[in-house]
């Protein structure tokens, strides 16, 4: 069903930082809320899937959340670099299936009920081609979730480091989503409440680590901005929808 196994590649994300990514993903705010975040919308928009394909599960950190949310029939985690399989194997239980596999050409046909793409897609330059491979994964009323970079005027050295392709403008992914044969059920931009933060910093030019993923922060700080991006998430499940923020959620359904 899936590609046979390629070499790790620093096209899109350099592997090198799988390490790091595993070691602060558990305790780092954004990551911690952004799965919450999506944990909510999946169960309130997605609710009646049973299989789910996350493209890019990197260190299985976004898979190991999805998998606590229900009984699954099956899950997936794809990923192109094979060092990122490997953190994700000793996270994840023998259940869920780890494969190796290009974005922009999913084998699969018709066969998920649930796909999603969390800070992946950006680092693509045929972005609508995955869109459009997702699409075809899906079966019959299946849907999406994905999580992007926004805002253009956010770009950052640290993008540069990430080896980020694009920041979405607003509206931007609902369009591609829509050519891809998809309609736009929710959409919100997330970290609204620390845009004004993250403007300053870029206003600054504050210098980034060499290693976009060396977030540490001071725990005190960690906790505030964590109490901080919960408040968003209970708002944004509530219905909320923010109109800016540094990275954009939406959940389509496929047509």
């Amino acid at each position: 069903m899936f590609a046979p196994e390629l070499a790790d590649t620093v096209s899109g994300f350099d592997p090198h930082a799988f390490q790091d990514l595993a070691a602060l993903e558990a305790g780092h705010f954004w990551f911690v809320a952004r799965n919450e975040l999506i944990s909510g919308l999946i169960d309130k928009y997605l609710a009646g899937g049973r299989s789910f394909m996350e493209v890019g599960c990197g260190t299985g950190f976004v898979l190991r959340a999805v998998l606590a949310l229900r009984d699954w029939k099956r899950v997936v985690g794809s990923e192109l670099h094979p060092s990122g399989l490997v953190f994700a194997r000793q996270r994840l239980p023998a259940s869920v299936e780890l494969v190796q596999m290009d974005a922009r050409h999913i084998p699969a046909r018709s066969v998920f009920d649930i796909v999603g793409a969390f800070d992946v897609i950006e680092h693509i330059a045929e972005d609508e081609a995955v869109l459009s491979a997702m699409r075809g994964s899906l079966a019959e009323g299946g849907g999406v979730i994905i999580a992007v970079p926004q805002h253009p005027w956010l770009w950052s050295k640290a993008d540069d480091v990430a080896h980020h392709v694009r920041r979405y403008r607003r509206g931007e992914l609902e369009a591609k989503l829509r050519r891809a044969g998809f309609e736009v059920t929710f959409s919100t931009s997330f970290t609204s409440l620390l845009l004004p933060m993250m403007a300053i910093s870029r206003l600054a030019k504050k210098k980034a680590d060499e290693n976009a993923y060396e977030f540490r922060l001071n725990p005190i700080l960690n906790a505030l901005l964590l109490g901080l991006l919960r408040l968003e998430v209970r708002l944004t499940l509530a219905g909320l929808q923010w109109p800016a923020g540094g990275s954009r959620v939406v959940v389509a359904r496929a047509i």
